[in-house]
């Protein structure tokens, strides 16, 4: 099981995963940012080619971790721990490089402290919202989501659902019943990319995607075991939200979903032409 997150480096973002106990980055996006190369996949064949000795041992550097692509679907991966990043920027000229060195030490140094004091990731995750601009009560929801949403597999894994791709669809079952789309037909109304869907919901698309996966852990009422009990508690607990949605929107007038979302303004201009 790997634990998928991005990350930025001088406003770009790079794909990483947590496997075998440490962060694998995802080779093409570290090269396509430290060299701004349109081709990528040709410039790390050129690459190779030149250092024969990197060629040589690609297959112990790299290792193909799943993660998801640019159209949203999940695929295997060239990635690289930290050691192999470092080995792999050896052969990149770029004035980029040392800063790239400095900052990618201090995000594996960052992952030690919080396997150590866990609450660190909360508080640091907490900063980093504020700094984007996120008003202290969204985040506050925000937090509780990702709690929830921890117990939640937590409790998946327990009752025997333990594939990626299972917990995916499971996500989705929720999303279904509580808003009446899935994340990746709610990414598109959003107008979203490859952004975190939670990052970009207003208040109430929050308040009830919490809703929907709490209502989920019916499935420990239920005693649900395995993917295809835990896929109709999934719906059930879904449904519970998605009644709760069109009663609110009934009485108010207003839909729930929205495509209101935090992308900066010149993205979304650069969306519209």
């Amino acid at each position: 099981m790997t634990d998928q997150k991005m990350i930025v480096f001088n406003d770009r973002g790079i794909r990483r995963t947590f496997h075998n106990n440490e962060w694998w980055f995802s080779v093409a996006d570290v090269v396509t940012i430290l060299t701004d190369s349109v081709d990528v996949k040709q410039y790390i064949k050129r690459m190779r080619s030149r250092n024969k000795e990197l060629d040589f041992n690609w297959g112990t550097i790299c290792t193909p971790l799943e993660m998801i692509a640019a159209d949203g679907k999940k695929r295997a991966v060239s990635c690289a721990n930290t050691e192999g990043i470092f080995r792999i920027i050896q052969s990149v000229p770029s004035p980029k490089a040392e800063p790239f060195k400095r900052w990618l030490a201090k995000v594996g140094y960052e992952r030690v402290q919080e396997i150590d004091d866990p609450e660190l990731a909360t508080q640091r995750t907490r900063a980093l919202y504020k700094a984007k601009g996120y008003s202290d009560a969204w985040i506050e929801k925000r937090m509780r989501g990702i709690a929830v949403r921890d117990e939640l597999t937590e409790e998946w894994k327990k009752r025997g659902v333990q594939e990626s791709r299972d917990f995916a669809i499971l996500t989705a079952e929720i999303s279904k019943a509580t808003f009446g789309v899935t994340p990746s037909e709610y990414q598109k109304h959003k107008g979203l990319q490859r952004e975190n869907l939670r990052d970009h919901m207003t208040d109430l698309e929050l308040i009830f995607s919490m809703l929907g996966e709490a209502s989920t852990e019916i499935a420990r009422n239920r005693d649900a075991q395995g993917f295809d009990e835990n896929k109709h508690a999934a719906r059930a607990g879904g449904k519970i939200a998605g009644d709760a949605r069109i009663q609110l929107e009934k009485a108010s007038g207003q839909k729930v979903i929205s495509q209101d979302n935090y992308l900066p303004e010149t993205k979304k201009l650069k969306q519209k032409v």
